[in-house]
């Protein structure tokens, strides 16, 4: 061998030093904590929920990097790594301690036991000992991607109570009981590029009528989901939270028509929710008094439509514009009211218009129509089309003849329960346009 092809001894120790685990510099903790260095079992053979909380608690007791937010230190990008395994848990996987952040956990399985606590989860991000840091949230910054979680029948997936800029992101999450998964309080949890079903299924599941339980519970504000796939749940989507946005959503999972629904807006009067370029696939939107909703660019397939409910009889600053519906010809409303607790009272500023739909009946609350005939009264009714059954607050029409002589007089005589009727003082052969909104 040519000299100048001899492996170069300082070079081959370069790298042997660039494949060590990274540690922090004056401390002999390292930064990323592989499972299978403390005993777990990737085969998902043994229990390895013991094995687990040592990393957990050995990577909040890693090298400091200053804090995050005040109460928050920052962990510096520690990492927990699975190493692409199946680990069976018996136990909520839970940090000894909370007040920190900057941390990851990815690349592997999780299975619940089949002695899992059927109220617990898998990754539960709260304190196992029950303590709280001087900060106002539990964790900041914790990441948790490339993961299926496998609640097996036994509770749910991810629990994120009071923490805040939370990923999870390219997650596949199933058999779930309770919540794939759950926020409370906090914000700023953002769910990405992720799959969610309580049964594994792509569609047409013979067991569609028995599905149970939330994919996605949103009881905190300023979360986002994005791109993420709902194939099976009773909801697809739970909000009760304010200031949330889905976009990129496709929910097929219990069919409207079986009871379920895709995304559910639980909370009345206050929800300033916005629900952009998603796919509402045989399961549709529920929102009950709806307060700045916004319900732009989607597609409802099979008869999904959007149901406002009236709980205060409330419903201000409502857009469901520029949607797209396709449905069975059955003559079912894109948009419709339930006002079993009351009728809607309070309504201002609500826009329901420029939708298209195949096979279903388009409501709007700006209706336009025309009639036309020899006489000296014309009525267009508007009862297949307003949404609101008796609420026109702006109404412009107007005449048109072919008659010669001096032009009819006419006025606008009635203008009630979505029907508007025009007269003239003599006969005349005419036909009229109106255009109201509600």
């Amino acid at each position: 061998m040519s000299p100048h092809h001899r492996p170069d001894p300082v070079w081959k120790l370069r790298e042997f030093k660039a494949s060590l685990p990274l540690r922090h510099s004056g401390q002999s903790r390292q930064l990323v904590y592989e499972l299978t260095s403390y005993g777990a079992d990737p085969s998902g053979i043994r229990d390895s929920t013991d094995a687990i909380l040592s990393a957990m608690s050995d990577a909040l007791k890693g090298p400091s990097h200053g804090s995050l937010m005040a109460g928050i230190t920052n962990l510096g990008g520690a990492q927990i790594s699975l190493q692409g395994g199946i680990y069976k848990v018996s136990r909520p996987l839970r940090f000894p301690t909370t007040g920190v952040g900057n941390l990851v956990i990815h690349g592997g399985t999780l299975l619940a036991s089949d002695d899992f606590p059927m109220d617990g989860y898998l990754i539960d991000l709260s304190s196992s000992n029950g303590t709280s840091s001087s900060s106002s949230y539990n964790y900041e910054f914790i990441t948790l991607r490339d993961l299926l979680l496998d609640a097996n029948y036994r509770g749910g997936c991810i629990s994120v109570p009071n923490s805040v800029r939370t990923g999870i992101d390219n997650c596949f999450i199933t058999h779930f009981m309770s919540n794939g998964i759950l926020v409370k309080g906090g914000h700023e949890t953002y769910i990405r590029n992720s799959y969610l079903g309580q049964h594994i299924t792509a569609g047409g599941d013979p067991g569609e009528r028995n599905f149970t339980g939330i994919a996605i519970n949103l009881q905190g504000n300023d979360n986002a989901v994005t791109d993420v796939i709902i194939f099976s749940a009773e909801v697809g989507i739970m909000a009760t939270g304010q200031a949330n946005v889905f976009s990129g959503v496709h929910c097929y999972n219990k069919a409207t028509g079986f009871g379920g629904t895709g995304i559910y807006l639980k909370l009345p009067g206050n929800a300033q929710t916005r629900i952009v370029n998603c796919y509402l696939d045989y399961t549709g939107i529920v929102a009950e008094d709806p307060v700045q909703v916004d319900i732009t660019n989607s597609f409802f397939l099979g008869d999904a439509h959007v149901l406002l409910k009236s709980i205060n009889g409330v419903a201000n600053g409502l857009n469901i514009v520029s949607n797209m519906f396709s449905g069975s010809g059955g003559g079912v409303d894109t948009v419709q009211l339930d006002e079993m607790e009351g009728p809607f009272r309070d309504v201002s500023q609500v826009v329901v218009d420029r939708n298209n739909a195949v096979g279903m009946n388009t409501r709007s609350t700006i209706g336009r129509g025309s009639t036309q005939g020899n006489g000296r009264s014309w009525t267009v009714d508007f009862g297949s089309v307003l949404l609101f059954p008796d609420r026109m607050g702006q109404v412009q029409y107007s005449l048109s003849t072919s008659r010669g002589g001096s032009f009819p007089r006419h006025i606008l005589r009635s203008a009630s329960k979505n029907r508007v009727t025009v007269e003239s003082d003599v006969d005349v052969a005419a036909t009229v346009y109106v255009t109201v909104e509600q």
